[in-house]
């Protein structure tokens, strides 16, 4: 991701999550931390369909965000940024991996299950209109 994706980013988490989204000034700062930091973007004929972040402190590294376009769902779009995010937690010595999803997004609680994630708790009313489920993975090479 570039200051130049951030345009088509925000309308995508404005869309996604329009009680939730970050602002840009804050997605900004979070692109200008590349010591701790990586973002990504996936674009299908030339039109950005998802978008992931990744804050890295080893040992430990967080998933700071993760949205795909809903006319891009099934695609394989969010395994792909999930997959770069953890690579790149790996290659930066990272061996727990923690996120939040909201109580209310089966389809992504499901994405990372399968990658390994496991439920930690609940952080009630994280989010306006729904809790988060706090979730964690442990590197290890059967992992996807």
């Amino acid at each position: 991701m570039t200051g130049a994706d951030v345009p088509a980013v925000m309308e995508l988490e404005r869309r996604l999550f329009p009680l939730d989204a970050w602002s840009e000034g804050v997605l900004r700062d979070e692109l200008a931390e590349t010591a701790t930091r990586h973002y990504v973007v996936a674009e299908t004929d030339g039109r950005l369909v998802g978008d992931a972040g990744l804050r890295f402190v080893p040992p430990e590294g967080d998933v700071q965000t993760m949205a795909v376009a809903e006319d891009a769902w099934g695609r394989g779009i969010g395994r792909a940024l999930l997959t770069e995010l953890l690579d790149q937690a790996a290659a930066r010595g990272v061996t727990e991996t923690f996120l939040e999803v909201r109580s209310d997004n089966p389809r992504a609680q499901d994405l990372y299950r399968r990658f390994g994630f496991i439920e930690l708790g609940v952080r009630r009313g994280y989010y306006k209109g729904a809790d988060a489920i706090v979730m964690r993975r442990v590197a290890e090479e059967e992992n996807p």
